[in-house]
């Protein structure tokens, strides 16, 4: 019976009227138009293979503006979770 056995899908050799050629790449392709300028889309590695990677790329990018931009959020988000569990800030600065 066919109940405990898949479905095999069926090929077909089909190929556009226009298609040139491999020379531009496979019209089926999906791919993002970033993909060829950024190192994290690479091959899946560990977190910590993501956030060298990731850090290296952010060395690396001529705009400094927006690395700072970046850097100006994520401290503005850190200090709004601290004071959303009522950390006590004042242990930093001395009496």
């Amino acid at each position: 019976m066919g109940i405990f056995s898949r479905r095999k899908n069926k090929k077909f050799t089909y190929t556009p009227r226009f298609y040139k050629g491999a020379e531009e790449g496979s019209p089926f392709e999906m791919k993002h138009k970033f993909d060829g300028y950024r190192k994290t889309v690479g091959p899946a590695g560990g977190i910590k293979t993501k956030f060298k990677t990731a850090i290296e790329e952010l060395k690396e990018s001529p705009d400094k503006e927006a690395n700072r931009r970046i850097l100006i959020i994520v401290v503005i988000l850190i200090l709004i979770f601290l004071f959303i569990i009522e950390f006590d800030l004042s242990i930093f600065f001395s009496k």
